[in-house]
């Protein structure tokens, strides 16, 4: 058996539903594989974390870890005119974002992040300056 390691911050995991894991180039959008997804991202700015876009995974609850730093999520509200809820994250902390819900973040300092998510589906929209 050989042991590889793997440098988090360049690569993804890709956990296969027969128990393989394969590092791999990390992937925003939807795989189409069926494989969850666990990346790590050293972010500095809110542009990093496409903070003007929208995303949802419909195949799957996505796991959201504040590793350094801190960060806003916030989840697009169910009705148009409604208000965005907000979760604070720390370092040390997580949010489960569930499955098919809009969320976005934004920065409150430069920071490490992971996500943990079956990217199957997943889509991403441009938000509106006045959702």
């Amino acid at each position: 058996m050989m042991t590889t390691t793997v440098d988090l911050f360049a690569s993804a995991l890709r956990f296969h539903p027969d128990g393989e894991v394969r590092a791999v180039e990390r992937q925003m959008t939807s795989s189409g594989s069926g494989t969850w997804q666990l990346a790590t991202f050293h972010v500095e700015t809110d542009a990093d974390v496409h903070a003007d876009h929208w995303e949802m995974h419909p195949e799957a609850e996505e796991a959201v870890c504040c590793l350094t730093g801190g960060m806003r999520l916030y989840f697009r509200p169910d009705a148009p005119g409604g208000t965005e809820d907000m979760v604070r994250l720390r370092a040390g902390a997580a949010v489960i974002i569930p499955r098919g819900r809009w969320h976005r973040l934004e920065l409150d300092a430069p920071s490490d992040l992971m996500s943990i998510t079956l990217r199957q589906g997943t889509r991403l929209e441009r938000r509106a300056e006045a959702d």
